[in-house]
């Protein structure tokens, strides 16, 4: 085969694992709903069930796993979110899992998936949702509207409507207020969003690029070498968008 040949064949096969499996008229990733769908079930399933099972005795190695997990995120939520509520604990809980849950499919053979549903008449098929910018949008979209949601729930229309107004400068400088506000608020979702998709692309791409361009008996290697990193990144990701989420909360709940 020629270098021509061997480039060729290597761009085809890193285009079609960057292909998404869409629905008619592209206005929906089937394969990212359907992979978040599947794992959020399993997440919040697995933690029913285990919960459901909980006893005051000797607990097993599940239920030691779950409390350690609910501990460990009611810490972290106790110590940077200032105000009260039920709602961020459990929150934070989900956002932390599902994310590290989504972006753990990275480090699934890159053939396997994309085959499976090839044989079940898929053209094209990613299996990472969170290396696809719809849905790490989605996910701050949604951090975007709890901000808003606690700001008047905490402060009331009448106060955020005056903060917004009236803060960092004064009322008398309110548009240069209202501008640096939508700056500061609109930059919160883009942050959370780009940098998550950023991370995961660049591991997806990484895992893709040693699958074409290296022989099979040696992909192990450089493959196994950026599977341990790409844990400790994954992992960092999540806990990242779980602790900006966090923060982004208490400022929004801040009655000063």
């Amino acid at each position: 085969m020629s270098a021509s040949e061997t480039t060729l064949t290597s761009a085809t096969y890193i285009e079609h694992h960057l292909q998404y499996w869409q629905s008619k008229g592209g206005a929906f990733n089937l394969d990212t709903l359907g992979i978040s769908i599947a794992i959020g079930v399993l997440f919040l399933s697995f933690f029913y069930l285990v919960a459901r099972k909980a006893h005051s005795g000797v607990p097993s190695g599940l239920q030691n796993f779950v409390e350690w997990a609910v501990e460990s995120v009611d810490n972290t939520v106790k110590d940077v979110f200032h105000g009260k509520s039920e709602l961020i604990g459990p929150l934070s809980l989900t956002i932390f899992a599902w994310v590290f849950l989504m972006s753990f499919m990275d480090l699934i053979p890159v053939d396997l998936l994309p085959r499976a549903a090839e044989a079940m008449g898929a053209p094209y098929f990613r299996a990472v949702p969170t290396a696809d910018l719809n849905q790490t949008f989605a996910l701050s979209l949604s951090v975007f509207f709890l901000i808003f949601f606690y700001g008047i729930k905490i402060k009331g229309l009448r106060g955020f409507t005056k903060e917004v107004f009236t803060q960092p400068f004064g009322p008398w400088l309110f548009p240069i207020n209202i501008i640096f506000r939508i700056i500061e608020d609109f930059s919160k979702p883009f942050s959370l969003a780009f940098r998550l998709y950023g991370n995961l692309f660049a591991g997806e791409l990484i895992f893709v690029l040693i699958a074409a361009l290296l022989p099979w008996w040696f992909q192990w290697i450089p493959g196994g070498i950026w599977a341990i990193f790409h844990i400790l990144i994954i992992t960092l990701q999540a806990f990242i968008f779980m602790i900006l989420t966090i923060i982004y909360l208490s400022m929004a709940s801040e009655t000063h």
